[in-house]
């Protein structure tokens, strides 16, 4: 059967199906029964490397909580049977939350090799490069172990392929369809890119063509790494094409990697404009904003940022880090967010 670019994508993606496939349910609804029009699907990685589906898999496992996210919107979760690196109290989406947090866990961190390749799962979903020490000591599954035991291997290419700067939401949209054509929910693929989009559009929209010099410069402050020595965002992370699209300047996008530990003098010559208080979910409302208070509080009282610009001028930004610099489907929300906080002359909605 001959294959074809899949509807909706522009040229030179790479994702090969053979046709559309049609009806389909939205996020966070459960798709057992899963038509096989719209199969082969032949997904290419970064490695040039092609996988075949002749039907959507059943049995999925997926290595951390983007890829668990992306599959939960898609309505493609009772598909999984297991996750790594799984998702904090009050991480996921609240339509999606109770569906995800009952995902069996196979590993805090990285799934070990053996239990990866023993977890009877049909396909493994993979958010990241390969990393020295993953799956234990004997490193992760080779191609020729995965195949052995009938787990066909996949990346999502927004995170385990990232190797130039991030400057749009591109690679995460063609993840969630990617995604949607193998698990036969390209319909709902197409919904979440479709809302996407048009919360990307009317902050486009509104910033107009931004000159460089009108863009304030934006820290990413992870709290939740360690204040002692922070962690800035760099190039390649997802998070700096939220800023660039919001219509701020990442401070540390000069950085050639996803992530950076820096030191606060680093932070105090770039002087950001505008800080974001990056904190994971606590679970709660009321946890959530009391991590935010602790944030912003050492900022105000630490001797090397209290007279930050941004610390001096109050600028913070209350956004969670798992919307920011987890690629997913909300990457959008927080464009709108920010754009809205740091442009609210420029787009509707501001602080």
């Amino acid at each position: 059967m001959r294959t074809r670019v899949l509807c909706g994508l522009a040229a030179g993606v790479s994702l090969l199906v053979s046709g559309c496939a049609s009806g389909g349910d939205g996020p966070g609804r459960s798709v057992t029964a899963v038509t096989a029009a719209g199969f082969p699907v032949k997904v290419m990685d970064c490695q040039r490397r092609a996988t075949s589906f002749d039907a959507a898999p059943g049995r999925i496992v997926t290595s951390n909580a983007a890829a668990l996210e992306m599959l939960l919107e898609l309505g493609a979760g009772d598909r999984v049977i297991g996750t790594g690196f799984p998702p904090g109290a009050g991480q996921l989406p609240a339509e999606v939350a109770e569906q995800g947090t009952a995902i069996p866990v196979l590993g805090e961190t990285v799934i070990a090799k053996e239990k990866l390749l023993g977890s009877g799962a049909d396909l493994y979903i993979d958010s990241f490069a390969a990393m020295a020490g993953a799956g234990g000591t004997g490193g992760p599954p080779s191609e020729q172990e995965f195949a052995a035991a009938g787990i066909k291997h996949m990346y999502l290419l927004s995170t385990a392929c990232a190797k130039n700067e991030q400057t749009d939401l591109a690679e995460v949209q063609q993840d969630i369809k990617r995604l949607g054509a193998v698990t036969g929910t390209l319909p709902a693929a197409d919904r979440l890119v479709a809302a996407m989009d048009s919360k990307l559009a009317e902050v486009a929209v509104g910033l107009g063509r931004l000159p460089e010099a009108q863009r304030p410069g934006y820290f990413f402050f992870d709290y939740d790494a360690g204040a002692k020595q922070p962690t800035a965002v760099c190039r390649k992370q997802i998070a700096n094409a939220i800023i660039t699209l919001a219509g701020a300047r990442n401070v540390f996008a000069d950085c050639d990697a996803d992530f950076k530990q820096v030191g606060w003098e680093d932070v105090i010559a770039k002087n950001p404009d505008w800080i974001q208080l990056g904190v994971r979910s606590r679970g709660s409302a009321d946890a959530d904003r009391k991590a935010f208070d602790e944030a912003e509080q050492f900022l105000r009282t630490n001797p090397a940022t209290r007279n930050l610009a941004a610390v001096q001028q109050g600028r913070f930004v209350r956004i969670g880090s798992e919307a920011t610099t987890t690629a997913g489907v909300r990457n959008a929300d927080t464009v709108q967010q920010i754009a809205r906080t740091v442009h609210p002359e420029l787009v509707g909605g501001g602080r």
